[in-house]
């Protein structure tokens, strides 16, 4: 608490062996403060700074008795120190894959502020070190860290340079630089380097609210990450009978006896007849599902399966439970689904069944699918359906990718975009800005126009003179 209301008595002498000299004050409704110095000098000294910046009108704290301009300076913290505080602080509440972010953003800025000091670890297991123990909240009965990592750990803790460094402006820059790199030393993905940026952004506030920085440095430097793309790529979408071929190709992964491919098709339907991410599809439970003998069925899509690692999800398991993505927790949304998909999800469970919790995709042993499972199985299903040179493109690249030819088809075909956007769980604005370059005949409507404004007909230019 601070206050103007300020009295300073003059010097008491001590009438010791050896005398000393008490400065006395009083703050506010405080009791008094006071301080003793071995000569009258010092205490003249100190009184006379108390006088002064009552003068000026600083206000006292009340506890300390002291002004502002004469609090001890406080000691730094290390970056260290604080970054391992504020992974503890937002663990609890962070979704698995915010904590991998969370913690790789942690472990690249650590090891940009490191001073020079002797008995550097090597490079792998500073990095093992910071990703895997400094970063990581641990449960109370873990084990503890192996000798080399210990070791590691309490260098770090030596060299951390203080949190208070950032304070320059060159050496904020030289952290920012470091987000646009990736441990090669190649160019980093431009939404990684946004997603680092907002985490380093987010850190350095809390340092702000904790009074440890007296601004975010990160707004002192004019530094701009590269763009990031929101554009689907038109060349990933797969055309109808390319789907259809790729379906059918899933299916003699493995061969028939292992069935490792006939497991998914279903799974890689859901994304391309339904436009579900692959976790809401690895998620989906039979009684989610209506399932009608002739006409279109529903889907009602609650929760999300993304494959994470134990590290991250605090409960032993490799894959996250969650809600749908950008909604409230328990929030639902409800997918009418073609006659075909309705066939093909009949025919799924009458062969492979459910998974004990209900879940229509599971692996041989009844886990939840990982997105390495289906991943490998996509990559061998394109070699079987395409040419070459197809497999050498973009096209269908990625299990996701079917879920762009869904919705980019459904935009072609004329449905509202409203309707869309709700079958996809995307707002309007985001879903046009996304898939605009997808749509087709819009170029081929345009040139048209442009030819009937010039009165051109058939968009074909006359020879000179005309002619009859």
């Amino acid at each position: 608490m601070k206050s103007h209301d300020v009295r300073v008595w003059g010097i008491r002498k001590r009438p010791y062996k050896t005398p000393s000299y008490d400065v006395r004050w009083k703050v506010g409704d405080a009791p008094p403060c006071s301080e003793t110095f071995r000569t009258k000098a010092l205490a003249d000294n100190f009184r006379a700074k108390l006088l002064r910046a009552a003068q000026k009108g600083e206000a006292f704290d009340t506890e300390t008795g002291l002004p502002d301009s004469m609090a001890p300076a406080k000691e730094s913290r290390t970056w260290y120190d604080f970054a391992r505080a504020y992974v503890a602080m937002k663990w609890p509440h962070a979704a698995p894959n915010s904590r991998d972010s969370l913690n790789e953003t942690m472990t690249l800025v650590t090891t940009q502020l490191l001073g020079d000091r002797p008995g550097r670890p090597a490079d792998d297991v500073l990095r093992r070190a910071l990703r895997g123990w400094a970063f990581v909240v641990q449960a109370s009965d873990e084990e503890a860290p192996p000798v080399d990592i210990a070791n590691a750990l309490r260098w770090v803790a030596k060299a951390s340079l203080p949190l208070a460094t950032l304070k320059n402006p060159a050496d904020i820059r030289r952290v920012l630089d470091s987000l646009k790199l990736t441990r090669s030393g190649a160019p980093a993905a431009a939404e990684t380097v946004r997603r680092k940026r907002a985490v380093l952004f987010n850190a350095l506030a809390y340092a702000v609210e904790l009074r440890e920085l007296p601004e975010n440095p990160v707004t002192l430097v004019k530094w701009k990450p590269p763009k990031v793309t929101k554009e689907v790529d038109r060349r990933v979408v797969v055309n109808p009978r390319q789907a259809r071929e790729l379906l059918a190709a899933v299916s003699y992964v493995g061969g028939y006896r292992r069935a490792r491919g006939r497991r998914l098709v279903a799974l890689f339907a859901c994304m391309y007849f339904g436009g579900l991410r692959p976790a809401e599809a690895v998620a989906l439970r039979r009684p989610d599902c209506t399932l009608p003998e002739t006409g279109w069925g529903s889907l009602i899509l609650e929760k999300t399966r993304p494959t994470v690692g134990k590290r991250w999800t605090g409960t032993g398991e490799v894959h996250d439970n969650r809600g749908l993505k950008n909604r409230p927790t328990n929030e639902t949304r409800i997918v009418p689904i073609p006659p075909r998909l309705v066939r093909m999800l009949i025919a799924h469970i009458e062969e492979f069944g459910t998974a004990k919790d209900g879940r229509l995709f599971a692996n041989e042993r009844g886990g939840v699918v990982a997105s390495t499972t289906y991943w490998r199985v996509w990559d061998e299903a394109r070699h079987l359906a395409l040419t070459p040179e197809q497999v050498a493109s973009p096209l269908a690249a990625r299990p996701y990718d079917l879920r762009h030819a869904a919705l980019s088809s459904w935009l072609n075909a004329g449905v509202d975009p409203t309707e869309v956007a709700e079958r996809a769980g995307n707002s309007v604005e985001v879903l046009l800005s996304r898939y605009a370059k997808c749509l087709d005949g819009r170029q081929d409507v345009a040139n048209r126009r442009i030819a009937e404004l010039l009165g051109e007909g058939d968009g074909q230019e006359e020879e000179p003179g005309g002619g009859t």
